[in-house]
C-alpha cells in the first residue's frame, strides 16, 4: 500500500489529526529530535524500513510485538522509529538515521547498536550423520538492523501482517548465510559443470535421491562440485531455506509445500527466483516477465550500499570484451552482514568485502582472471572509482539494483 499524496512541512497535531503518529519507542530527547525532523517528509517515512500493512486494530498489537523483540535483540528503543498512518492501516519501523543514510555495509561498525556475530549449529560438513558444527554468522540483530534501514521497504500484508513473518524471514536469512560461510567449491572457469554422480544428473537430483540429500551433499562433499557463480547462488538459497524449515523449524507440511514447488517440473534448480530478475539481458525474452520464482522474490531499485544479509545480488560486468568470456558475464553474490560478501570457491578466504567484489568483476576488463597469476594487470581504484561502481550500470556503475530473497510461506501458498 502506497500514500498518494505528499504532505509536506506539517506540524505534529496536524499530522495526529489526519492519523498518521510518528514517534519513537524511548522519550529521549535525541529520539524526539529525530522523530520531529521525519515529519517533514511522511510520504517516505512510510515507504522504507519494516512496514505491516492491514487493518488498523492489529498494528497496536504489532507494535507491541516489535518492541518486545527489539529487546529481545538488544535493539534499544531509541534507535528505531515507529510511523503510523491509521488511515491507510500502515504501520513502518525505520533505523533512527538520517534519512539519506542507505548504508548497511558498515552496521556492525557503529558502535551504538553493539553488533556482535553469532554461533549457529549446522550439520557437519563432512556428512557424519548426526554431528552438528559451530558455525561464527551473522546475528538476527544485524539482520533486522539492515531491514529498518533507510534505502528499502521490506512490507508484510494481509495474512502476513505479524511479527511471526517478521522473525521467520530474519531467520531464514540467518540460516542461508550460516551455510554460505565455507564454501569451497570448484570453479568450472568456461568447462562442464561437475555434480557428484550418486546423487545428481546434470544439476537435477536422481529420481531415488530425497531433495534435502541431494542439496546437502553438495556442502557435505564440496570436492565433488564443480559450479557456475549463477548455479552455486541457488544451491545456497535452496539449501538455506529447506533446511531451516526441516531441521529447525521442523514444520513437515511447509517443507513439504516447498518441495512441492521445487520439483513441480522436476527440476528444482530451474526458476527458483522471478523471471524478471534477468530482464536487463539484452537477449531476455519478455514472456519470463510475469514467471514468478518458486521460492524466491525481487525487489527493485534499491538504494546503493543496501543489503540485507541472506540477499543475493548480481554484478554486471559492463565490458564488451570480457562479458563475452563464458563465466564472467556478471557475479551472483550473496550478502553475508559485516560488509562480507559470499566466496563460492575459497579465493579469498571464504568472503569479499564489498569493495574487494566490486573489484573483482571490474577487473576482468584488465584480463585479471587470477588474483595470482594476472596481479601484474591489476589497475588499482580510487575511492571515487567505487563509489561509481556501487551504482546501476544505467549510472555507469557495475551493481544492480535488485536484490532477490525467500518468499514468505504464505505468499508461497501456505494456509
Amino acid at each position: 500500500m502506497r500514500i498518494a499524496h505528499k504532505i509536506m512541512a506539517l506540524t505534529t497535531a496536524t499530522l495526529l489529526s489526519l492519523g498518521v503518529c510518528l514517534d519513537a519507542f524511548a522519550t529521549n530527547s535525541e529520539a524526539l529530535s529525530h522523530s520531529k525532523s521525519a515529519v517533514a517528509n511522511v510520504e517516505d517515512a512510510l515507504n522504507e524500513g519494516v512496514g505491516f500493512s492491514c487493518e488498523p486494530s492489529r498494528l497496536s498489537h504489532i507494535k507491541l510485538d516489535m518492541a518486545a523483540y527489539l529487546a529481545s535483540l538488544g535493539i534499544a528503543p531509541g534507535l528505531v522509529i515507529a510511523k503510523t498512518d491509521l488511515s491507510k492501516g500502515l504501520l513502518t519501523f525505520t533505523l533512527n538515521t538520517p534519512k539519506g543514510d542507505f548504508d548497511t555495509l558498515q552496521l556492525k561498525m557503529r558502535p551504538e547498536y553493539a553488533i556482535n556475530d553469532s554461533i549457529v549449529l549446522i550439520p557437519n560438513g563432512h556428512g557424519e550423520r548426526g554431528k552438528l558444527q559451530k558455525i561464527l554468522t551473522v546475528s538476527k540483530k544485524e539482520i533486522l538492523l539492515a531491514l529498518l534501514q533507510h534505502g528499502r521497504l521490506t512490507e508484510f500484508s494481509g495474512s502476513d501482517c505479524n511479527l511471526n513473518a517478521l522473525k521467520e524471514q530474519v531467520n531464514v536469512r540467518q540460516n542461508i548465510v550460516a551455510w554460505s560461510e565455507h564454501l569451497n567449491w570448484t570453479w568450472p572457469d568456461g568447462g562442464a559443470a561437475e555434480w557428484n554422480p550418486q546423487y545428481w544428473h546434470r544439476g537435477t537430483p536422481l529420481v531415488h535421491v530425497k531433495l534435502h540429500a541431494a542439496f546437502g551433499d553438495a556442502f557435505n562433499h564440496q570436492n565433488q562440485y564443480a559450479i557456475g557463480c549463477y548455479t552455486a547462488a541457488k544451491i545456497v538459497m535452496v539449501q538455506g531455506v529447506l533446511d531451516y524449515y526441516r531441521r529447525i523449524k521442523k514444520n513437515q507440511l511447509q517443507l513439504k509445500l516447498i518441495e512441492d514447488r521445487l520439483v513441480v517440473d522436476k527440476d528444482p534448480l530451474v526458476d527458483v527466483e522471478p523471471g524478471i530478475m534477468w530482464s536487463f539481458e539484452k537477449d531476455y525474452d519478455s514472456k519470463n516477465l510475469t514467471q514468478l520464482g518458486k521460492l524466491l522474490t525481487i525487489q527493485q531499485n534499491i538504494a546503493p550500499k543496501n543489503f540485507v544479509p541472506g540477499d543475493w545480488a548480481y554484478i554486471l560486468n559492463t565490458d564488451p570484451i570480457s562479458s563475452q568470456k563464458t563465466g564472467y558475464e556478471g557475479s551472483n553474490t550473496i550478502y553475508l552482514g559485516r560488509n562480507k560478501f559470499v566466496d563460492y570457491y575459497n579465493d579469498n578466504n571464504h568472503a569479499y568485502t564489498y569493495h574487494e567484489k566490486l573489484d573483482e568483476v571490474y577487473q576482468w576488463r584488465n584480463g585479471v582472471f587470477s588474483r595470482n597469476r594476472d596481479v601484474a594487470k591489476i589497475k588499482p581504484l580510487s575511492s571515487d572509482d567505487f563509489e561509481r561502481l556501487g551504482k546501476s550500470p544505467s549510472e555507469n556503475g557495475l551493481m544492480q539494483s535488485i536484490r532477490v530473497f525467500p518468499m514468505s510461506m504464505v505468499k508461497l501458498g501456505f494456509k
